[in-house]
């Protein structure tokens, strides 16, 4: 099913070579893997979660969101380089491996997977949210198997049906948002008809541009880090590109215009021309209540939909997402070997069991909602800035390597190497103090370090059990 081929080491200082997805299919255009790259940026957690950050840091959650942007602009483009000189459905955790042996890969892409499946439960959580307003006295349980047996046979289908399905969302997504743009500048200019330019009351009124001072600016930053999750998906489904070098380092590339103008283009549009601490924004929205602001019939229903579309397309790509990156962690030999299976070019083991454990997290918020929910959601609460971490260690060790055996590989580049990777890294360690210094935030750090760690444990063990053993099968790693 995969070609292997020994370790050279299990040391974790030199892991060579590997399997390649040659079972996976080639099956998503580049039309495909470019509204991927476009539509990842939007998500309901912009729509949804800025609410909040706004609520706190005010103004400065423009540049909130300007900083952290920054700083995933930099992840994505380390990312980058390592997927576009060798791309590989189970990216980062791939990477990890090369860089420092199999317990990094295992750790990674496991943590990853669990991210991504407990997410699948609760963007279905959210959008069956949504059904039963529109159709009270249906239940939330049902709207959620349907839509996981929508995906669940979109998936199961051929890549291409995943691609088309998610092509569409991203149209969709991408139109919401530039017609949003469009009339909030339109607006902020008092060219939009029955609207006068706001100028800078909002910006330096009521409080000023720092309303709750640094201490509300931190909770806004710490709402903007998240809010950015999903991104590496589009480095995932690469490997399943017809062209996944010239993917990879196109989606990249355009990262930074994209995050600039749909996050932090977004954000000010919305602070210029609605009073922060308007009730509204916390309670249904910012995009709702700066619709509403402007006048706009429907904003409420028109807002529902579009968050509907980017919540149906969060749970189709992360079960893309895990399902590959299950696949290629059991061609590592780091997982059950069932889940491996390919067939027809899918590995469908693989996408059924993400998707009964996004279904099972559904069911564990209406028995266990008070105790083994919460839990689950506290200990997936900092798993990206944790991805975010090898992502940038892997970089650093790999890009000296690569420089040394194949520097024609290097098609993207990391921004100021070393120097960017190391202030990214600096940058993460200090998101970990923030977070630590936060009530809200603080159980889910700890949480997910607990699940880090035991996860580091068990890598290590079946790191050192194979090469006690001589087997090669956690060795390998994907080419």
């Amino acid at each position: 099913m995969f070609r292997t081929s020994a370790p050279e080491s299990t040391t974790g200082s030199e892991v060579p070579a590997v399997p390649v997805d040659s079972a996976l299919t080639h099956g998503l255009k580049q039309r495909h893997l470019s509204m991927i790259a476009l539509g990842g940026v939007i998500g309901a957690g912009l729509f949804v979660g800025s609410g909040a950050g706004i609520a706190s840091a005010g103004p400065s959650i423009v540049l909130a969101y300007a900083v952290s942007g920054l700083l995933v602009m930099f992840v994505m483009r380390m990312l980058g380089e390592m997927s576009a000189a060798n791309p590989a459905s189970g990216s980062f955790s791939v990477h990890a491996e090369r860089a420092f042996g199999p317990w990094a890969g295992f750790t990674a892409g496991w943590s990853f997977w669990v991210l991504l499946s407990v997410a699948v439960g609760l963007e279905g959580i959210g959008a069956a949210q949504i059904v039963t307003g529109w159709l009270p006295g249906t239940p939330e349980w049902a709207w959620v198997a349907l839509f996981m047996a929508v995906f669940l046979g979109t998936n199961l289908a051929a890549v291409r049906n995943f691609g088309e399905f998610e092509f569409w969302f991203a149209a969709l997504k991408v139109a919401a948002i530039t017609l949003f743009l469009v009339l909030g500048v339109l607006a902020i200019l008092g060219v939009l008809p029955g609207t006068d330019a706001p100028g800078r009351a909002n910006l330096t009124g009521d409080g000023g541009f720092l309303p709750h001072g640094s201490n509300g600016f931190v909770i806004g930053l710490l709402a903007s880090v998240f809010a950015y999750g999903g991104l590496e998906t589009v480095t995932i489904a690469a490997a399943e590109s017809e062209n996944p070098v010239q993917g990879v380092a196109k989606a990249v590339r355009t990262a930074m215009w994209r995050i600039a103008l749909f996050y932090v283009g977004s954000m000010a549009v919305i602070v210029t021309l609605v009073p922060w601490d308007d009730p509204k924004v916390a309670t249904v929205g910012p995009f709702y209540a700066t619709l509403d602001h402007l006048g706009i019939a429907g904003a409420a229903e028109i807002m529902r939909v579009v968050i509907f579309v980017a919540l149906l397309s969060a749970m189709n790509a992360n079960i893309y997402g895990a399902s590959r990156m299950a696949c290629s962690l059991v061609a590592r030999g780091q997982g059950p070997k069932a889940l491996g299976r390919v067939t027809s070019g899918v590995p469908r083991n693989a996408v059924l069991v993400s998707s009964v454990f996004g279904f099972l997290c559904v069911l564990l918020s209406y028995w266990r909602p008070e105790d083994v929910f919460p839990w689950l959601l506290n200990m997936i609460g900092a798993v990206i800035l944790v991805v975010w971490i090898f992502i940038a260690c892997s970089q650093l060790r790999l890009r000296s390597r690569l420089e040394q055996e194949a520097p024609e590989k290097l098609v993207v580049r990391m921004w100021l190497f070393p120097a960017g990777t190391v202030l990214a890294l600096l940058a993460m360690a200090g998101i970990f103090v923030l977070m630590l210094r936060q009530p809200d935030t603080r159980d889910q750090l700890l949480a997910t370090g607990v699940l880090t760690a035991v996860l580091i444990v068990i890598g290590a063990v079946r790191q050192r059990r194979a090469a006690a053993s001589g087997a090669s099968g956690t060795g390998a790693v994907e080419s």
